[in-house]
């Protein structure tokens, strides 16, 4: 099946002590491409200086990668862990640079900083120091994610890519799709599982928005407005359970809250989600 998709550039912006995050970012949007790009219309680009800048004269080396490959990128990835990186005349590093260049154009920026830990010996002191104070300019200004293992990071990157090319990209894409002189239309509904559209609807109705899913010696428990979902000890419907979470908080319906990943909130989306479902079930 043929279509046309629309390239979303995704600037991938770190010092050079986060390689591993670096390849993992090109994972994680090689992964929601395969996923995601058909139903979507949405083709995410993975840019970086290393593989899309080209030698050039006449102005400093931060201005050359600025010109070709910031200034055409949709959004933009930072990761940091112990250093900040080197000085550019302008910021305290050519990553910080980018950072701040992409915000002043009005686009955005998802910057995560990791807490693994780290022999104290490797750490350069003027460069950590340089990081925590970037880093509490990041706090002031904005959200920023943390995180301690890269398995930790990949979960959260890919479930807040999702919630971001949804926010960001998803409805921008059907108005720019959309005939002049008319409404612009709404986005497709995503094409949830039975088990997700019943936990998005419940959640939806709770007073406090939320789903809880916790795994105790008697099964798993997946429960939301004061129901419970799926037959405990039965491996095959708590797969099913397990699954509906997932795919709902992959499409940004769904965001975890708190530290233990057992209780979940309905985002912004996930309620107009279920709003069109109720809307539909009447109809």
């Amino acid at each position: 099946m043929s279509y046309r998709a629309t390239a979303i550039k995704v600037m991938i912006a770190s010092p050079s002590d986060v390689p591993q995050e670096r390849q993992l970012i090109r994972d994680v949007i090689q992964e929601w491409n395969a996923i995601n790009s058909e139903s979507t219309n949405l083709v995410l680009m993975p840019i970086g200086w290393e593989t899309h800048s080209s030698p050039a004269m006449g102005a400093p080396a931060q201005d050359i990668v600025n010109k070709q490959v910031l200034e055409g990128c949709d959004l933009l990835v930072a990761s940091f862990w112990t250093r900040i990186g080197s000085p550019t005349g302008e910021a305290p590093s050519g990553t910080v640079e980018e950072i701040r260049k992409h915000l002043d154009a009005g686009r955005p920026a998802m910057v995560y900083f990791s807490s693994a830990p780290v022999r104290p010996d490797s750490i350069d002191e003027a460069q950590y120091a340089a990081l925590k104070e970037f880093r509490e300019e990041c706090r002031k200004q904005g959200l920023v994610e943390t995180y301690d293992s890269l398995s930790e990071f990949r979960e959260k990157f890919s479930r807040q890519l999702a919630q971001t090319i949804i926010r960001r990209f998803s409805q921008k894409e059907a108005q720019e799709g959309s005939v002049p002189g008319e409404p612009p239309q709404r986005p497709d509904m995503p094409d949830l599982s039975d088990a997700a559209k019943e936990l998005l609807m419940a959640a939806s109705e709770d007073r406090n928005g939320t789903l809880m899913k916790v795994r105790t010696f008697g099964g798993l428990i997946v429960q939301a407005n004061r129901r419970e979902f799926g037959e405990k000890r039965n491996p095959r419907s708590e797969a099913l359970m397990e699954g509906a979470v997932k795919e709902l908080c992959e499409l940004g319906l769904l965001e975890p809250r708190g530290q233990k990943g057992e209780v979940f909130g309905v985002t912004q989306e996930g309620y107009t989600v279920a709003d069109r479902l109720r809307k539909e079930a009447g109809s």
